[in-house]
């Protein structure tokens, strides 16, 4: 796993804003839900770095404040440890994709200058969520620009292959397999239900192994038998 250190000149730019990463449980659990499910999803790419809440300055210069996406997708950078990305140690691949899950602290001219800034660093993807509103909003890359994208409910990321439904009044994320996107609890159910599965499975080939061995052994046994019965009559007949 790559570790970047901090030099001198690191201390120009700080590896925390002073910010919360969320104002309330709502915002902080779909934060987790889509950055571990990313996590997950390229697990074995080790060319892809996920992050959380991590600030990102897009340029060596301190008159450019960096924002912190409450998730980022980068392809081309090796996974590891970072305080933040700094994009000119990062062979200047600015993150592609990028979540903002909003809370009500957030207000339109916030969201404006964070929009303003993806589309002016390069951001490919970006997705917005408001679980109050149960609303997304998206906006892709297109022709040097981050246009909106006009129809959220079943649009799949060309970038990510994932696919988001709106229904029933929450996001719902699916992954390229069709599994759907679940919380660090729900996986850890899934994963004991998978669990109970497999032991049953094995429970239940164990108990058939075992009966063919009984039936085996019922054959043997009336072999046995019918070997008997022929030795005697064999005898009778001399």
């Amino acid at each position: 796993m790559t570790t970047f250190f901090r030099t001198d000149a690191d201390l120009h730019f700080p590896d925390s804003d002073g910010k919360r990463m969320a104002d309330n449980t709502e915002q902080f659990r779909w934060i987790v839900l889509i950055k571990e499910n990313l996590e997950i999803l390229f697990a074995d790419q080790p060319n892809v770095f996920v992050a959380g809440d991590l600030l990102w300055f897009p340029v060596k210069s301190r008159l450019i404040s960096p924002v912190a996406p409450d998730t980022m997708v980068v392809f081309g950078r090796p996974k590891g440890r970072r305080g933040s990305y700094k994009q000119w140690q990062e062979d200047n691949i600015a993150p592609q994709v990028v979540y903002e899950i909003l809370s009500p602290s957030n207000n339109a001219e916030e969201m404006e200058r964070k929009l303003e800034f993806y589309q002016t660093y390069g951001v490919e993807e970006y997705y917005q969520y408001d679980p109050d509103r149960y609303e997304l909003k998206g906006w892709r890359r297109q022709d040097e620009q981050l246009l909106p994208i006009a129809q959220m409910d079943g649009w799949t990321s060309p970038l990510l292959g994932i696919r988001f439904a709106v229904g029933n009044h929450e996001l719902v994320i699916y992954r390229p397999d069709g599994r759907q996107f679940l919380s660090p609890v729900e996986l850890e159910q899934r994963a004991e239900q998978e669990r109970q599965r497999a032991e049953q499975e094995r429970q239940r080939a164990e108990q058939e192994r075992q009966r063919a061995e009984q039936a085996e052994q019922e054959l043997q046994d009336m072999q046995a038998l019918l070997q008997q019965y022929r030795d005697r009559f064999g005898e009778l007949d001399r």
